[in-house]
Parts: structure tokens; C-alpha cells; sequence
């Protein structure tokens, strides 16, 4: 008998001490996230796991896939939550689901995606800046021969976007209406790979180079780059650049929202699951960050959450409960990020 009634005390002081013990997710199977075949995406879909996992006691998993099968996932019911939604690439698939009432947007996850026309930092900035002048397209021409195109040494050479791309068609429209196609090549990389190794290259020996890019990507967080000013963004302008073979006026990119979107029964079942959800907001540079450093360390995108998590609790403190911040940081504390 007094075994009995200590075998109870001990399980109940046991309860007490363990939070984790006592924790019921919502849903009572696992929450399945899209697996978007790109870096950014495996580090949100991570950290959202870690917590979900952690402070909410769900289990979660992945389905793996390319952008719009996993869309169209999620408003079957297939895929629980995607941790970015590119609207503005994927604006039919989306919108459609949207209209069905078959998704939701739970909230913007960052609002800073840019994408435009970058040089070095050290061809503009501090005392050996080869142009510190240079400061917009519009003057470029005046510094052509810095970028010079081997196989056309009378031109600067522009590294485009990958060949095949909707930004490649908007690029070299933008070359016609600034009225750069005389004076400069327009080189269209394969790969977005063979573009980051150009650049990565051209940084490691300090030489000048004109190309496009985005973000977030680990790239603009290893090397520093400046962004060239262009006419504000308009969107009639813009549109005309994807149509028009000979455009006299180009605008700047838009700068894009990327949002959390979820199955919309979901949402219903898991109130607990999408407050959180709807806290949860970052910004390109923290992404370029833990992207530089998963490319550096050659470290998983589990390891790059764990890392945010440890040593940016400010950042997420405000996404979740005082007593759920306290939990996942003790558990973080016993926690061994380890590079694959």
C-alpha cells in the first residue's frame, strides 16, 4: 500500500517538474509542412517546426515538392501549412485557392524581398572605390569600361538573370529602355548556380561586376553589395516591360510580400497553432544571415533554426506564450547544434 502511494506521489511530482509531459497539441496527428525545393524555406519551415514541437508538443513532418503541386497540396487539405508563399510568382494557383476558400493567409512572414541590379561594395564605397560615383543606372555608361566583356571589350558585360527566367525578359527589356544595349553585353548565366560562383569569384579578386540578383539568399549575406537606384517602381511601367519589344521607360522591381499560408480547415482546427503563426515575422537580412551561414558551415537548415533560436531570442520571443518562450529555451539550452 505505501509502495502504491508512493509510486503515485512520484508520478504526480514527476508531471509537476516535466511541462513537456503535460503538453496535447491541438491536432492529434502529425502537422505537415510543404518542403519548397529552396534554402530559405527549409530554414522557416525548421524553426517552426523546433517550436511547434517543443512548446506545443505536435509532431510535425514534410512533404517535399517544387512550388505549385505543393500549393495546390495545401488547398486539398494534403499539406497543413507553407511558410512562403510568393504571390506575385504563383498569383493564379494561390488566388484561385483563395477565392475557393480552400486557404488562408495566416500573416506576412517578411515584407522585403528586393530583387534589382547590384555592384560590389568595394567598387563604390571607401578610399580605392574604382566609381564612387556610381550610384544609379543611369550611370553606368559613363563606367562601361570597368565592366568590360571580354568578348566585346568595347562593351561592359551585364550578368543577367538565369535564361528562361520571367526576371531575364524584364532585364534585358530594362537594358533597351535605359538605353544600355549599346554599351553593354547581355550574358544570361544557365544556372543560378553559375551565377553566384561569377559573383563569389569576381568578390574574392576585387573586381568589378554588374549583374542582377535577389533576396534573401545566401549570397547577399557572405558578400556586401550595393543596389543601383532606379525609377521608382510602377506598376504600368512594369507591366509593359514583359510585352513591349522596344520599351522607352523601365521601372525599379517591386518589393514583395512574402506570406504564411495554410489549408483553411486547418486554421479552423488549430486557433492555438495559427496565432503563433501569425506572430511569426522576419526580415531579409536575419534570412541572408542564417542562409550565409548554412553556406559557410555547410550546416542543415535545422542546424541554422536551432542557431537563430539560441542567439536571437528577442526576435522570437513575442510569437509565443511567456511560459512556451521559457520551455523551448530550456530545452534549446541542452541542445547541440552539429554541423551535416
Amino acid at each position: 500500500m505505501l509502495m502504491d502511494r508512493a509510486l503515485i506521489i512520484f508520478i504526480f511530482v514527476f508531471h509537476l517538474l516535466n511541462p513537456f509531459q503535460l503538453l496535447s497539441c491541438e491536432l492529434n496527428r502529425p502537422i505537415i509542412f510543404a518542403g519548397l525545393d529552396w534554402k530559405s524555406n527549409d530554414f522557416h519551415t525548421d524553426v517552426a517546426r523546433y517550436i511547434l514541437e517543443i512548446g506545443y508538443g505536435c509532431t510535425t513532418d514534410i512533404t517535399p515538392g517544387t512550388n505549385i503541386p505543393l500549393l495546390q497540396g495545401v488547398a486539398q487539405g494534403d499539406i497543413d501549412i507553407v511558410m512562403e508563399v510568393w504571390k506575385d510568382n504563383v498569383n493564379k494557383v494561390w488566388n484561385r485557392a483563395l477565392k475557393r476558400n480552400q486557404v488562408v493567409e495566416i500573416g506576412l512572414n517578411f515584407s522585403d524581398a528586393k530583387q534589382g541590379w547590384f555592384v560590389p561594395k568595394y567598387l563604390v564605397k571607401g578610399q580605392d572605390a574604382l566609381a564612387p560615383n556610381l550610384v544609379s543606372v543611369e550611370d553606368l555608361i559613363d563606367y562601361k569600361h570597368l565592366f568590360t566583356d571580354p568578348e566585346e571589350p568595347t562593351k561592359g558585360r551585364f550578368y543577367n538573370c538565369i535564361a528562361g527566367w520571367n526576371c531575364e525578359i524584364i532585364n534585358s527589356a530594362k537594358l533597351k529602355a535605359y538605353g544600355l544595349s549599346e554599351h553593354f553585353t547581355n550574358f544570361r548565366p544557365g544556372t543560378a548556380a553559375s551565377l553566384s560562383a561569377v559573383i563569389a569569384s569576381a568578390y574574392k579578386k576585387r573586381v568589378p561586376i554588374l549583374t542582377y540578383y535577389w533576396q534573401p539568399t545566401w549570397l547577399l549575406g557572405v558578400y556586401e553589395m550595393i543596389e543601383l537606384k532606379e525609377p521608382k517602381f510602377d506598376q504600368s511601367i512594369f507591366s509593359r516591360l514583359i510585352v513591349e519589344k522596344n520599351p522607352k521607360k523601365a521601372t525599379a522591381y517591386p518589393v514583395l510580400d512574402v506570406y504564411i499560408g495554410a489549408n483553411k480547415d486547418f486554421s479552423l482546427q488549430a486557433p492555438e497553432i495559427v496565432k503563433f503563426l501569425k506572430n511569426y515575422k522576419t526580415d531579409s537580412t536575419l534570412i541572408n544571415e542564417m542562409l550565409a551561414y548554412m553556406h559557410k558551415n555547410k550546416s542543415s537548415s535545422k542546424d541554422a533554426a536551432e542557431k537563430f533560436l539560441k542567439e536571437y531570442p528577442a526576435y522570437w520571443q513575442k510569437w509565443v506564450s511567456e511560459e512556451k518562450f521559457k520551455m523551448i529555451s530550456k530545452e534549446l539550452k541542452n541542445s547541440t547544434i552539429t554541423k551535416h
